[in-house]
């Protein structure tokens, strides 16, 4: 089991983050609190945000949603695509297009992405696609509860305080108006989670987010 703590030298600085989401809620749901986290400990931090699908109204919520979780963040790029929700392995020859442009436009120091073993099509392509393209970056997989059941045993996990918390699901409740129909997208589900890998991780505050880290170089 690993611990995200702020990096303390020069030489581990993180000083850009990209984010990679299928569609327009799974990056605030997967990671939405190590990046509140990692914002509050890299004031200077340079975040790129992608969205990959965001059909009719989500286009706006995702918007909407990015600008509030990056608020203190002066350096930062959202762009939000128009591949067809569910259709990501159908389009597999357009999406990796995208991301050999994507891997020539920036060479983050961490990547959050997609669980390869993610039971979702399209995230799998994604977090696929993560790893194809960055051949030499820290790359964490993120997880998003659903009904097909495959939350796994992740390694890696970012402790979060009470009011990242708290935070992350309020801007969740705000801004997806279009997901408040499915039983699952409701506060007791995402506090119920973070309170999970608190459990798992012996976090402090009760709460953490929890991610797969297939590769790590120490030094």
């Amino acid at each position: 089991m690993l611990k995200l703590i702020p990096f303390q030298t020069e030489k581990q600085q993180i000083r850009q983050v990209l984010c990679l989401g299928a569609h327009s809620d799974d990056i605030e749901i997967g990671c939405g609190g190590a990046i509140l986290a990692l914002v509050e400990a890299f004031p200077d931090l340079n975040v790129f945000w992608v969205v990959l699908s965001s059909a009719g109204n989500r286009r706006e919520e995702a918007l909407e949603s990015a600008n509030a979780f990056l608020q203190p963040v002066n350096q930062k790029t959202i762009l939000i695509e128009n591949f067809k929700d569910t259709f990501f392995p159908y389009m597999g020859i357009e999406i990796k297009k995208f991301f050999e442009w994507l891997g020539k436009e920036v060479s983050p120091d961490l990547i959050l992405t997609h669980y390869r073993q993610d039971l979702h099509q399209d995230h799998r392509l994604v977090s696929d696609l993560t790893w194809n393209t960055f051949r030499n970056h820290m790359i964490l997989e993120y997880e998003i509860p659903k009904y097909d059941g495959d939350l796994g045993n992740p390694n890696f996990f970012v402790h979060i305080s009470d009011s990242i918390r708290k935070q992350k699901i309020a801007h969740l409740m705000k801004f997806f108006a279009t997901q408040s129909n499915k039983h699952w997208f409701t506060e007791e589900t995402f506090s119920a989670i973070l309170r999970l890998r608190g459990i798992e991780s012996n976090s402090p505050s009760q709460y953490a987010e929890a991610f797969y880290c297939r590769k790590a170089v120490l030094m």
